[in-house]
């Protein structure tokens, strides 16, 4: 069965459609996008746990730092063994993860939880977020950012589908659920609902693992040149190992443009729905436009952010990932600063001014792998693109502290106006603007870091662990 998953019994015959590769990633990034939902269920929890908010919460934290490290630690196994036998350790660390939480839930040992969906999902989470990355980079070496986009995208959207699909769910195993606000689910539906997506993630993410291919040594797609490549002074044609990557100043200037980043839009993220009704709250309450439009707000970021992953990435393939990072950050900071202090004119003015931050947010994600890409070849992108994701980790923390530590100082709760949450918008904006500047600064790598010039296929094979 392991020769099955071995990375030379997935290299695709002459004639294979790449473009049936991106369906595969994106199978396993639509599964593990679920972490984005956990909000769908987190109120039953802390009823059934009899915690607070903070407490549940944690499970998430976990599930993101260990994302970071997991995907830091296992990138070079995953770019040595293949994205199949990486996709299958993936699915399966993601659907013991939500067993192992089940198990928790239904027994009320919160610790269970932590250790299931955060400790052994946030695992998953990490080896299946930069499984299928290289591979796609390797079969779209002309459209390096559409083809990231196409992957990501499936992260930022998996809420969509697992949000209605786990409201559903629980309705169907709790009656007393509707689904309508003030109704809770019961934990034991909750129980079902994580053995049930189990279930369900198990068969997406095996048919990904199934279908995923790795181009021949060699092989272009058609009409493409790969002299035109040399022609883009910030992209190289050097191979660069993942070991002197994380020597380069580059790729810590690029870990402070992804933690910038990334910390600004959770700092949408983490207050999405009281947010938008804490800015039109007034001296009779919250207004009654505001209360509807709390109620597709999540969902509407939820697109935001899956569509920035696509459309951002793949203009990054027109202007250059450089440029691209300058909008996401230039931009950004601008429209942070618009929200903080226009935000509360309209409700329109709000959800513009977020969506697009949140769209910036995920177009940071989906256009990295091609900026690391275009920096340090493709020889152990997938490695370095791990190592770099714990920028994502450090954000996951900072970015909940900053945003809660300044609330908690300016009131209660379901009190709180737009005033309030000026503090850690405009933080927002410095940190941006600290990105944008790490951003200017990053050159072409130095030569002194490439690999020994040598065969394009033998680099490939032993990037890979083949001899």
């Amino acid at each position: 069965m392991a020769s099955v998953l071995d990375r030379e019994r997935t290299v695709a015959p002459p004639g294979f459609n790449r473009w049936l590769i991106p369906p595969a990633a994106l199978a396993v990034h639509l599964s593990i996008g679920q972490a984005y939902a956990t909000s769908v269920y987190k109120t039953a929890l802390v009823e059934h746990f009899q915690v607070s908010q903070t407490q549940i919460g944690i499970v998430f934290s976990i599930a993101i730092v260990m994302l970071g490290l997991s995907a830091a630690v296992m990138g070079t196994w995953v770019d040595k063994n293949g994205p199949r036998k990486a996709m299958a350790a993936s699915a399966l660390f993601w659907v013991t993860g939500f067993l192992v939480g089940a198990l928790g839930i239904a027994t009320s040992q919160l610790w269970l939880l932590y250790l299931g969906y955060g400790f052994i999902g946030g695992i998953g989470l990490g080896i299946g977020y930069i499984s299928p990355v290289s591979t796609l980079i390797k079969w779209f070496p002309d459209r390096p950012g559409l083809a990231t986009g196409m992957a990501i995208m499936g992260f930022g959207g998996g809420a969509l589908v697992a949000s209605p699909l786990s409201t559903r769910l629980m309705s169907l195993y709790d009656p007393e659920y509707t689904g309508a606000a003030g109704t809770v689910p019961s934990g034991q539906s909750v129980a079902l609902l994580f053995v049930t997506l189990a279930a369900v993630y198990a068969v997406l993410m095996t048919y990904g693992a199934a279908t995923i291919r790795v181009p021949a040594d060699g092989w272009k797609p058609d009409g493409f040149d790969p002299a035109s490549v040399k022609q883009k002074s910030m992209v190289t044609t050097a191979s660069v190992s993942a070991n002197n990557a994380v020597r380069t100043p580059q790729f810590y200037l690029l870990w402070i443009v992804l933690f910038c980043n990334v910390t600004a839009g959770i700092g949408i993220l983490e207050q999405a729905s009281p947010m938008i009704q804490d800015f039109f709250r007034g001296d009779d309450g919250v207004s009654a436009v505001a209360v509807g439009a709390a109620g597709g707000f999540v969902g509407l970021l939820s697109l935001a952010n899956m569509a920035g992953r696509f459309v951002w990435s793949s203009t990054s393939d027109v202007i250059g990932r450089k440029p691209m990072y300058m909008v996401y950050l230039g931009v950004g900071l601008v429209t942070y600063f618009l929200l903080a202090t226009f935000g509360q004119v309209s409700t329109v003015l709000f959800v513009l001014f977020a969506a697009i931050i949140l769209s910036f947010y995920g177009g940071g994600f989906a256009t990295v792998p091609a900026y690391l890409r275009d920096l340090f070849g493709t020889f152990q992108v997938g490695a370095i693109h791990g190592r770099l994701l714990t920028a994502w980790s450090a954000a996951g923390i900072a970015g909940p502290l900053i945003v809660n530590g300044f609330l908690d100082a300016q009131g209660t709760p379901g009190e709180l106006t737009d005033a309030a949450y000026r503090p850690a918008l405009y933080t927002m904006v410095a940190l941006l603007a600290v990105g944008f500047v790490a951003n200017l600064l990053v050159r072409p790598v130095s030569e002194k870091f490439h690999e020994p010039s040598r065969d394009s296929g033998t680099a490939a094979r032993e990037g890979s662990g083949q001899q």
